[in-house]
């Protein structure tokens, strides 16, 4: 009996210290404000409909992909094949849909992303590997199968039926895509703060081996854990194929590390154990807004990327304040 709610006091814990008022709580809403109203001003045109649709439709595959990158990060691990994995499910699932029309080809983005992401976590939880290296090497194994699959071109031939609907198609006003990612947002925050399976995370997270020791099954929540970013991965192969109506071998690889740039700015631990996915969703709209303001004033691209690596420190740097805050 003792053994089974230790872990959840655990995580109630942590999960409390991650909603205390920390510096990201007040300093990433307040940038948000700034840089919204900066651009408003240099470019009036932000503040339109249209540009706060188009600014929610570029958030959707990178928040997709963070939401992922989170659960393994609060696991005390991290996702870099994440990218990859989305292009060949995309790859894979485009030409099943070819044949077998669009329910078979969603099912076998989903379902080819979620092994993948089984075989890292098998591997990780089995061997006690570290998961930057394995899921480094993930990344090269699906992206070489992307390519092997796709002959190491882009497939065009995406069903128009599939592209109108996901693609283009929206519900009251709001693109499909964006329902897709709230859904999704939706559906990891339950999974993180409503069940048995959240609640271990953030204990394993926090203290592994004191998991291990409450009884809780480290190997097999490990694999679901990247299970669950396997699928995140999927369902980025869903938007992105059916946004750009193509299936890239090597679609948007700079993805993988924006999400972990996302999810570290907006106050995730690097180390494991605390966090929530509100601030990852804080965490992708400053990345999301700051491409969005760069694109309307005209940076070039080469500045936009410099922006995301300076961002990507700066998180990092933030996040080791962070921490010596919670040790005092």
């Amino acid at each position: 009996m003792n053994t089974e709610t230790r872990p959840s006091s655990d995580a109630s814990m942590y999960a409390g210290r991650s909603a205390s008022l920390s510096l990201s709580d007040w300093i990433l809403p307040l940038f948000i404000v700034v840089t919204g109203l900066i651009a408003g001003i240099i470019q009036p045109q932000f503040f339109t409909g249209d540009n706060m649709l188009n600014l929610a439709r570029q958030a959707v595959p990178l928040l997709i992909l963070s939401l992922g990158q989170a659960v393994a990060i609060i696991r005390g691990g991290l996702d870099l094949s994440l990218a990859s994995v989305m292009s060949f499910a995309g790859v894979a699932g485009t030409m099943v849909m070819i044949d077998q029309g669009m329910v078979m080809g969603i099912m076998t983005m989903l379902i080819a992303s979620v092994l993948l992401g089984m075989v890292s976590g098998l591997i990780i939880a089995w061997f006690n590997t570290s998961p930057l290296v394995i899921t480094l090497g993930m990344l090269s194994v699906a992206k070489a199968l992307a390519l092997i699959l796709s002959g190491g071109v882009p497939l065009y031939d995406v069903p128009a039926d599939f592209v109108d609907l996901i693609g283009f198609g929206s519900l009251l006003g709001v693109p499909n895509t964006v329902w897709i990612a709230l859904l999704l947002t939706v559906l990891v925050t339950v999974l993180l703060r409503h069940t048995l399976f959240g609640r271990y995370v953030y204990a394993i997270g926090s203290n592994a081996s004191a998991a291990a020791k409450s009884g809780v099954n480290v190997r097999f929540y490990t694999v679901l854990v990247y299970m669950v970013s396997g699928f995140c991965a999927g369902v980025g192969a869903v938007v992105l194929t059916a946004w750009t109506s193509s299936a890239q071998p090597v679609a948007a690889p700079n993805l993988t590390l924006q999400s972990l740039a996302a999810v570290v700015l907006g106050g995730v631990a690097l180390t494991g154990g605390a966090g929530g996915i509100r601030q990852v969703f804080i965490g992708v709209l400053v990345l999301t807004l700051l491409s969005n303001v760069m694109n309307m004033i005209g940076v070039s691209a080469y500045y936009q990327t410099l922006a995301v690596g300076v961002v990507i420190i700066l998180a990092v740097i933030l996040d080791r304040f962070r921490r010596t805050d919670d040790h005092h």
